[in-house]
């Protein structure tokens, strides 16, 4: 790695090298680099790049657009290797990009490691200020500046919160050492640019203070006030109140926040507790708060709560045995301790939401006994019994009296009403550090009541309900919680069965881990299966959740509580009407997510219904919404439908379901095919199941998006049919073909049209055996296997020939056309070409017919007969046009681009070139678009533009590599040619 260069994040992003900016490009280049850095080092997903740069409502050619912005990311990396200027590698890894570069070349990311660094209580104090002070002179500015969208904003956010944090403790450190003038200057900037945050002030007020100038103090202080007031409408805290007070008496403020703020979030010591709130022996106020002219004076924060209890409560239940893994989880837990010291006027709050069976209560609880020495006060525990077999949720009131009895208050003391209880238990709470723990809350009105008020409490709230109306009027933040990883998985057994006994059966392990879908119950109960029973093999439970029936059966502990079956029905039985049907449809569902359109299809409502419906099961965690507007079910949940499927619906709606929702897919796909193609298809449907709702696409892009979005679920319905649905297999198939052969995926073609063709041959449908072997042929042909391409082309022609439809005909001999001229037989590819053509024309298949002209002018031109194949190619060209074949239009541009670059007219040749890469682009055609870079850049060669064509060959190479063709080869070792 060249020091020379950095990557700055911190103002806008750039590329410095030797301290100069080099050329990004524009400003959506600039926003993938960064969605790429701040994670440098590691992996991420092209749907997170997507959504990080995009929003939730991206464009239809985003994903295309991320491709083309990587690529020339990486060729920018290339030229700066060649340049000896540092490495900026891009690299592809499994569903995503990686930025592999040493993080300390990326400020933000060296900010951040030298700021935990400068935490280090064991560091010299002059060494952690250098530091910090290194850590702040990296800023430039805003991050991202220029960049717009609501995850540019939210890392701001998060950043100016670090760089805050490490100018308090700067401050902290140069007030305590002596020197508090050397902070004054960058405290006042940094005022200035963040005028309503309170740290800063303070920090600003008490350097001003140590260094005598103590009126300019309590103007900073009554300035920030002012804003306060103005803007947000509530006065400074008690801690920015009472420092005001001190100095207002002229007495060294004590540097209680600069202990505080020596805690490190991540490995957090017991939080500095909250000074008692002033009883009888409370020194007397100091002066009244000077009034701002327009503000009518308020009083200070009320500091009247007496303590009346000094009992030390500690409520926690028993952690769970062999706890493993959770770490990301935990380690976000650990950070709300520096929360709580950096909050000191506001209670923080955590709220822990997840499916039922999740681990949950596991969590928050092995987290609270592991940090209870943070809370030195006590920790008090409630299951408030939000979703128990009982029924019956804990009133809020019965659940203070707890926390009252807890804290030492006499039966005599408490009082009457809830709100009266409420209010002297969170004046117990009152200068005191105590965790409380709301267990399996119902809802957030349930909670509420029970959420302390003192500054130094941390409430943390586990419930399968999101609860972000805490996150909005209480401000806490939120936490799902996902299930397990396959490893954490393996962990847990372990921890539970023993290390030895795990790996000794590394094969059944495993498909426990698969068959428990990563949910910590299920896995749970096997574990306690297995224990008891240790002399059985966990091959004989592997077994036994692979052949059960009813998948449920073995993860049935007698026991309600731990019993997955019931845990779920506790969410269950808490639906509607509406959403409890809907929830027993989604085990009808073929594919792994789902739109609402096809929701909406599965209950055989309209549209504008199901949201509601929708909302109530991601709610009670019974659907996830993983994607914007994507929705899935954990596999244990779907069986659980299918149970209730079979207990609560008839036959007839069941099967009406069924095939409401694979009508809605298939004439969905149907229709995106002839979107695709614009010409007729071989295959005709009959009418959709009223209520399937099929989708209206109104244009190629929206086609194309529409089957890249719902390629899992269109592959999953071939690949596991109902039973009585099997024709939509091969229909399925036969929608797809096109789309996936113009994506590049060959294997899943193969797999497509092999249980095509094995469902029609059982049926002995000679329409789906005529499309499976034609698709086969394609697959064939392009894994390179022409003998077995040739024998499924000719089957399909025969059936389709028997079946008398022109249209198969047509697109067969087309078919083989192309594999005739791949393997050099042109002349026979001019004859197939001129067949395909009769067919169509026999169709009436205008878009067909355009497409077939195109290809004799291809071929004519192979030939050398190029006035005749310029003729042919213009005829094709304004029929594509007037059909609105967008591929066929491309194709024609490309055949015309070659047609000229061969007549040696080399400008006009880049023209149609140019044309057609555009809508190979638009349509997704990535393969095409490889080859057509590649001719474009032979074009440039032979036009004595180098600089152009090698250029372009790079474009090309990047396609070849990412598509894994064969092609890469060839083009790279001409590359090298020229190169040298």
């Amino acid at each position: 790695m060249g020091a020379m260069l950095r990557l700055c994040l911190s103002g806008p992003v750039e590329v410095l090298v030797r301290e100069a900016p080099i050329d990004l490009g524009p400003p959506q280049r600039r926003a993938v680099l960064a969605a790429l850095a701040v994670d440098t080092g590691r992996p991420v997903s092209v749907e997170v790049l997507i959504d990080r740069i995009w929003g939730a409502d991206p464009p239809e050619g985003a994903r295309r657009a991320l491709y083309a912005h990587i690529a020339r990311i990486r060729r920018l990396a290339e030229r700066l290797d060649d340049g000896g200027d540092g490495r900026l590698p891009v690299l592809r890894r499994s569903g995503g990009y990686q930025l592999d570069l040493d993080p300390d070349r990326v400020d933000l990311h060296r900010f951040q490691r030298l700021a935990v660094q400068a935490r280090d209580s064991a560091r010299p104090d002059r060494t952690r200020v250098a530091l910090l002070r290194e850590a702040l002179g990296l800023w430039r500015g805003e991050p991202f500046a220029g960049l717009t969208g609501t995850w540019p904003a939210r890392m701001r956010e998060t950043w100016r919160r670090q760089r805050v944090e490490a100018a308090v403790r700067l401050a902290d450190m140069e007030i305590n050492g002596g020197d508090p003038a050397a902070v004054v200057g960058e405290l006042t900037d940094l005022l200035g640019e963040y005028p309503l945050t309170e740290p800063l002030a303070e920090a600003l007020m008490r350097a001003l203070h140590a260094t005598g100038d103590s009126g300019e103090a309590l103007r900073c202080y009554a300035q920030t006030r002012r804003r306060l007031v103005e803007e947000l409408g509530t006065e400074p805290g008690r801690r920015m109140w009472e420092l005001h007070q001190e100095i207002l008496r002229e007495r060294p403020a004590e540097h209680a926040h600069a202990r505080e703020h020596e805690a490190a979030p991540t490995t957090p010591t017991t939080p500095t507790p909250a000074p008692p709130a002033p009883g009888p022996e409370a020194p007397p106020p100091g002066p009244p708060i000077p009034s701002i002219p327009g503000i009518p004076p308020i009083p200070p924060p009320s500091l009247t709560a007496p303590v009346t209890s000094h009992t030390t409560p500690a409520q926690l239940p028993a952690g769970t045995p062999g706890f493993t893994g959770r770490i990301d989880e935990l380690g976000r837990l650990d950070a709300l301790l520096a929360d709580v010291a950096q909050r000191p006027a506001a209670v923080v709050v955590s709220a822990l939401s997840g499916m039922g069976g999740v681990g949950k209560t596991a969590v928050a609880v092995h987290w609270a006994r592991h940090r209870r020495s943070a809370f030195p006060d006590g920790q008090l525990y409630v299951n408030l019994r939000g979703f128990d077999p009982s029924g019956a949720p804990l009133p809020p009131d019965r659940a203070v009296r707890g926390f009252l009895d807890a804290l030492g208050v006499p039966a005599t003391r408490v009082p009457e009403s809830l709100d009266a209880q409420v209010g002297l238990y969170r004046s117990l709470l009152s200068g005191r550090r105590v965790l409380v723990v709301l267990d399996n809350a119902r809802d957030a009105d349930q909670v509420r009541p029970l959420l302390p008020a003192a500054a130094g409490c941390l409430a943390l709230v586990t419930s399968r309900s999101p609860l972000t109306g805490l996150a909005v009027a209480e401000g806490a933040q939120l936490l799902a919680l996902d299930l397990l990883g396959a490893e954490e998985c393996r962990d847990m057994l372990a921890a539970r069965l023993g290390a030895a006994r795990v790996a000794a059966e590394a094969a059944a392990v495993d498909e426990i881990v698969v068959r428990c879908a990563g949910l910590p119950l299920a896995l749970g109960v096997v574990a306690a299966r297995a224990a008891a029973r240790p002399a059985e093999p966990l091959a004989v439970f592997a077994d036994e959740l692979r052949t059960a029936e009813r998948i449920l059966d073995p993860l049935d502990t007698g026991d309600p509580a731990t019993a997955v079956r019931t845990v779920f029905h506790w969410s269950y039985r808490t639906l509607s009407r509406e959403a409890a049907r809907l929830f027993r449809f989604l085990g009808l569902h073929p594919g792994p997510d789902a739109d609402l359109a096809s929701l909406a299809a599965l209950a055989g409502v309209c549209v504008t219904q199901v949201p509601e419906q929708v909302r109530e099961l991601t709610a009670a965690h019974l659907l996830i919404e993983h994607v914007p507007g994507r929705y899935t079910c954990h596999d244990l949940l779907r069986a659980y439908a299918v149970e209730l499927t079979a207990e609560h619906d008839t036959t007839a709606a069941v099967r009406a379901a069924t095939r409401r929702v694979l009508d809605h897919y298939l004439h969905t796909a149907y229709a995106a095919d002839a979107l695709l193609t614009r010409r007729h298809h071989p295959m005709r449907l009959a009418p959709a199941e009223p209520g399937a709702l099929p989708r209206q696409l109104g244009d190629y892009d929206a086609a194309l998006a529409w089957l890249i979005t719902e390629q899992p679920v269109l592959l999953s319905a071939v690949e596991r049919p109902p039973a009585g649905f099997e024709a939509y297999t091969w229909q399925f198939a036969a929608t797809l073909t096109t789309f996936l052969e113009r994506q590049g995926n060959w294997q899943a073609l193969t797999d497509v049209h092999t249980a095509a063709l094995r469902a029609a041959s059982h049926q002995g449908d000679l329409a789906g055996q005529a499309a499976g072997h034609r698709g086969l042929g394609l697959a064939r042909f392009q894994l390179r296997d022409p003998q077995g391409a040739r024998h499924h082309f000719t089957r399909a022609l025969d059936l389709f020939e028997q079946l008398d439809n022109h249209a198969g005909q047509a697109r067969t001999c087309q078919n083989l056309a192309k594999m005739a001229w791949a393997h050099g037989a042109t002349r026979e590819a001019l004859h197939h070409s001129r067949r395909a053509l009769e067919h169509f024309l026999l169709a009436h298949d205008r878009g067909g017919q355009a497409v077939a002209l195109n290809d004799l002018g291809w071929y004519l031109a192979e030939l050398g007969e190029l006035r005749q194949a310029l003729d042919y190619c213009q005829r094709a060209l304004p029929l594509v046009q007037a059909t609105g074949d967008l591929s066929g239009q491309a194709h024609t541009w490309d055949s015309l681009g070659y047609i000229h670059r061969h007549l040696g007219r080399h400008a006009t040749a880049v023209e149609c070139y140019d044309r057609a890469l555009a809508l190979f682009r638009k349509t997704g055609d990535r393969r095409s678009e490889a080859i057509g870079l590649s001719y474009l850049g032979d074009t440039y060669a032979e036009a004595g533009e180098p600089a152009s064509a090698l250029d372009t060959w790079k474009q090309a190479l990047d396609l070849f590599d990412e598509l894994g063709l064969p092609e890469a080869d060839m083009l790279r070792n001409k590359l090298t040619t020229h190169a040298n």
